[in-house]
């Protein structure tokens, strides 16, 4: 993570919620967009990194087998655990991008509010190890705030463009709006899998 550590530690130090992902209407209608725009009902195994306190985690983790999520922050990894207990499909671990990667394959990668934490570099490494990591009818799911933030590297057009640029798959879904864009990548040209499984 290019931002230092210290900056998500203060805006854990008196909120557990410091984006108000449980609480905003904009946040929940989010997280109902990203989950809409999964391709495929159900995934093997997802990875999330910078999962914060597990509010979109709790929905991935009803559509896989298996679940590793990774904040940077302490606090946040603890609230995720709160978030997900009892879930034994579920890991939440301390960790830094890009450096601590898991080494393994998934065919889901969730990168949602991360990009421009990171420096240009930094960025395109978690683009080329995200690659790298996907099975071959792997996906890759994106969502980024689209304006400018205080003190971060990049902003959400830069990380996106970045990706459209670099991970070299198929952009097979998109949806944009003032605030925020999200698409999502796959190895595959499909859009939908068609062939659903029962719940």
């Amino acid at each position: 993570m290019s931002i230092d550590s210290q900056y998500f530690a203060d805006l854990y130090a008196d909120n557990e919620d410091p984006w108000a992902f449980r609480t905003r209407w904009y946040e929940r209608r989010k997280r109902e967009l990203i989950m809409a725009c999964l391709p495929r009902q159900r995934f093997a195994c997802v990875y999330e990194p910078a999962c914060a306190n597990g509010e979109l985690s709790a929905l991935l983790a009803e559509r896989c087998t298996r679940l590793i999520c990774q904040d940077l922050d302490s606090t946040a990894v603890g609230l995720a655990r709160q978030r997900l207990q009892g879930l034994a499909h579920v890991s939440v671990e301390q960790a830094r991008l890009p450096g601590d990667w898991p080494d393994q394959r998934f065919d889901l990668i969730v990168l949602s509010e991360v990009g421009y934490y990171l420096s240009v570099e930094a960025w395109r490494e978690v683009i080329e190890r995200s690659r790298h990591s996907l099975t071959e009818d792997g996906g890759l799911l994106a969502c980024h705030w689209r304006h400018a933030i205080d003190g971060c590297p990049q902003d959400g057009p830069q990380v996106q463009a970045a990706l459209a640029e670099h991970l070299g798959l198929h952009r097979v879904v998109l949806h944009e709006e003032a605030d925020f864009q999200l698409a999502y990548w796959c190895r595959q040209p499909r859009a939908v899998d068609l062939e659903e499984t029962c719940p």
